[in-house]
């Protein structure tokens, strides 16, 4: 005779199996209803197009010359709108970033006003920045900038490489954190297409007023104007002068400016697997000496 228990554990498995099979089911008829995950949709927002960067995978590192280009072009487009308050004026001068020389770097702080006090009488006061000062910010708060840009807010840059990505889908995410096939620029890949993404909009397609039609965005609206033209930022070193350019240096220097100690990190992981390589090694040959004479 069976054990009364067995049955009951057996009932209630099959009991488990049936709800796990029926809640897929209900989530898979809820993501093919969503508008945003059914394919085919012509208002749906594209895929941003595969970026090469120099700081791409386990030996990546950043390039000296894009972004002291990228910084231009941040500083003379981007930083009318757009905050980087994350970023000291000296950071530009450490290893591994722009590399900006001292005086390069003293010059550029003193370039900006930054509030500061109270002094004496309780006041505060504007007074020319230092290196260890942090880039300011264009608008005195969230307030000023919305009615500024007629109710958008334009993030801070320090960390939007970093903020922003999209999904890859199946089965190329299950790749993107393995060695050799790590694929960790999703955000610089989405914000340079983005920068290059403004289109005319289809008849079909309504855009309201204040914003602005953009094939990589999602819903295919954007309260930011175009930023970029051909011609915008002129370049010394002869790069060409284009939006596509433009685009792929201002976003490799978020990226730096999200982590700028990327290369040292690097450098510091490869020491330790080279490390653990050796010692594996060492522990692998110590115990075929130790156990070499042992009877198995």
């Amino acid at each position: 005779m069976p054990d009364p228990r067995l049955t009951k554990n057996l009932s209630s498995g099959k009991s488990l199996l049936r709800r796990a099979a029926l809640a897929a089911a209900t989530l898979g008829l809820v993501a093919l209803s969503c508008p945003s995950a059914r394919a085919g949709s012509s208002h749906e927002e594209e895929k941003p197009e595969r970026q090469e960067w120099s700081f791409a995978g386990v030996m990546g590192r950043f390039d000296k010359a894009q972004l002291r280009r990228g910084f231009k072009v941040y500083k003379e487009v981007c930083s009318t709108c757009h905050s980087m308050k994350m970023l000291a004026f000296r950071n530009l001068g450490q290893p591994g970033g722009p590399e900006l020389s001292e005086k390069e770097v003293a010059d550029l702080a003193a370039s900006y006003k930054i509030k500061d006090g109270p002094n004496d009488s309780g006041e505060y006061f504007d007074r020319p920045g230092r290196p260890s000062d942090r880039f300011p910010p264009p608008f005195a708060n969230e307030q000023a900038a919305r009615a500024a840009m007629s109710g958008a807010y334009p993030p801070d840059m320090s960390v939007l490489v970093k903020a922003r990505g999209y999904h890859r889908g199946f089965p190329a995410f299950l790749f993107d954190g393995l060695p050799g096939f790590s694929y960790q620029e999703h955000g610089a890949d989405y914000i340079a297409s983005l920068l290059k993404g403004y289109k005319e909009a289809p008849a079909d397609f309504k855009v309201p007023d204040g914003q602005y039609y953009n094939v990589y965005m999602i819903g295919r609206r954007i309260g930011m104007p175009p930023p970029l033209s051909d011609g915008a930022v002129t370049y010394d070193d002869g790069t060409p002068q284009t939006v596509d350019q433009y685009a792929r240096d201002v976003t490799a220097f978020m990226a730096w400016v999200s982590e700028p100690s990327l290369e040292s990190r690097k450098k510091i992981g490869l020491g330790v697997i080279s490390f653990l390589i050796v010692f594996a090694g060492l522990l692998y040959f110590t115990k075929r000496k130790i156990w070499s004479d042992v009877a198995h």
